[in-house]
């Protein structure tokens, strides 16, 4: 039976889900207020097109290839660069499970009191285990569950909260809708005044004013916002008349999500009052977007004239709902991403590449040991930012900037191979965006670039305000697990070398004309 192609609507779909994130829209609004939006249309043309063009190559070029970015890479430069690179993006979910695991409370805590109190929680009471501490304590247990049920094989759990997907898309219409009714019903006056290139450049947080290099860090959460397109790398050859479809897929897809979040960020700003509702010290990186559906709620009852009291229902009832969502979209990625990114490296690398039992795979498809080290190295690390000593606030600003730049470094694995892939002989050249070297070469650069200089300003960023700790703990994701990557391999290597085990043949690299 002939396998079904996707038209143009259906890639674009596809792109949009692939990449598009909402919570990305209130953290960038509370960051910058208006003026995030020029940082998306810059990431967009500098990161995210010519980037998405480079997978799609890689992708097309490699369609026969298990391995995913571990083929790619390993093709166009080595396998020790493409096993450092793979490793990077693997653990870059390792990462997002610290992140997840702690946050995952905050969605909770709305659910069931309809705002966010997790500040304030503490057990019998006792001041050393609250805020902070005591969510690192329930997310080591709460991953420690997950790990033990998705060992299990039961991994069932997340096909059923595959419906927070479709309930987060009905929120976004729901924003659009009912800020564009509110804009109307006010007769076209925004909560937060838009003064046109003075609100585009001057941000609404004072952290950020007169301070370039901070403004610069915030590069990396827009590229973070694109993240997800490698995935795009396996649908060129599932694209109907794919050398006219893809390019033209990718380029709406780009614009439609690039004027999305620029939309999305405006419409937050016709109702919400950036000083009256995002001024207080309770307010995080973790708990913004519930903070600003919540004011959404109630700013729509205001125009319709609700008393102060049915507004503060709305506020609590609408923060239920949209947690409830957000709580079922994020657990039903970590019971996948807790085995699927481990499964995933494993399945593409030689097994003796692993220490001890960890590149086993058991027969019901789970790497059962590789998911308890990892549950190991996540618990930990949730256990080493938690107890460091700070407010909710730096707790979840730590967190972020950790996955940020944790996501964002391996791509630029992808991004500096691109050149030398394209001076590979041999292989299947059927779908080429990039028609001379020396394009390949300047996009190649240019989006490595741009994600070296994002990431370099978003690290040093906060040292210069006196903020080591954010530093170190962003430095630290990339620097610890490529220096682990690269011990593995050696070792690999050196067993290799004394004939201990046999280098496996799919290893070899395509040579260049």
């Amino acid at each position: 039976m002939k396998e079904k192609k996707l038209g143009l609507m259906s890639l674009i779909l596809m792109i949009f889900t692939s990449v598009y994130g909402f919570n990305n829209i209130p953290r960038s609004y509370y960051l910058m207020g208006y003026a995030a939006i020029p940082w998306f249309v810059i990431a967009g043309i500098l990161f995210f097109i010519p980037f998405a063009f480079m997978v799609a190559e890689f992708g097309s070029a490699f369609k026969d290839e298990t391995g995913g970015m571990y083929s790619w890479m390993c093709k166009s430069v080595g396998p020790k660069y493409a096993f450092i690179g793979t490793f990077m993006w693997y653990t870059s979910y390792v990462l997002w499970m610290v992140n997840v695991s702690s946050g995952i409370w905050v969605p909770v805590s709305n659910v069931i009191f309809g705002e966010d109190t997790t500040s304030t929680w503490s057990l019998f009471g006792i001041e050393f285990l609250s805020g902070s501490r005591l969510l690192g304590l329930m997310a080591v247990l709460f991953f420690i569950f997950i790990t033990y049920f998705d060992s299990k094989g039961i991994d069932k759990i997340s096909k059923v909260t595959s419906i927070g997907g479709t309930a987060v898309l009905t929120i976004n219409i729901m924003v659009v809708v009912g800020s564009i009714v509110m804009i109307i019903a006010r007769g076209g006056q925004l909560e937060q005044p838009f003064a046109g290139m003075e609100s585009l450049r001057v941000p609404l947080n004072v952290a950020y004013q007169g301070s370039p290099i901070m403004i610069l860090s915030f590069i990396v959460y827009a590229l973070f916002a694109y993240g997800g397109i490698e995935a795009v790398g396996g649908l060129v050859d599932k694209t109907e008349n794919p050398k006219k479809n893809f390019p033209k897929g990718i380029i709406i897809a780009a614009m439609v999500i690039v004027v999305g979040y620029a939309s999305l960020i405006m419409l937050v700003g016709s109702f919400t009052n950036y000083s009256e509702v995002l001024g207080a010290d309770t307010i995080t990186l973790g708990n913004v977007s519930y903070v600003i559906m919540s004011n959404f709620a109630a700013a729509f009852g205001k125009v319709f004239g609700a008393t102060a009291a049915t507004q503060v229902a709305l506020a609590h009832g609408f923060a239920r709902v949209y947690a409830l969502i957000m709580l079922l979209a994020l657990a039903g990625a970590l019971f996948t991403l807790v085995y699927s990114p481990l499964k995933q490296i494993i399945e593409g690398t030689p097994k003796e590449l692993w220490p001890g039992k960890m590149g086993e795979i058991e027969a019901d498809g789970m790497p059962k040991n590789a998911m308890w080290v990892q549950c190991t190295i996540v618990s930990v690390m949730i256990l080493l930012v938690s107890f460091g000593g700070d407010s909710m606030q730096k707790f979840f600003v730590i967190l972020t900037a950790m996955v940020n730049v944790g996501m964002t470094v391996p791509y630029m694995f992808i991004s500096f191979a691109f050149p030398k892939f394209k001076k590979l002989d041999g292989i299947d050249r059927s779908f080429v965006i990039f028609k001379t070297q020396k394009s390949a070469n300047i996009w190649g650069y240019v989006v490595t670039l741009t994600l070296l200089f994002a990431n370099v300003f978003a690290i040093i960023q906060p040292a210069l305000d006196g903020d080591f700790k954010t530093t170190f703990w962003s430095l630290s994701g990339p620097v610890v697990f490529g220096l682990a990557a690269w011990i593995i391999y050696t070792r690999y290597e050196k067993r290799v070398a004394e004939g201990k085990i046999e280098k496996e043949e799919t290893e070899t690299v395509a040579q260049p004309e």
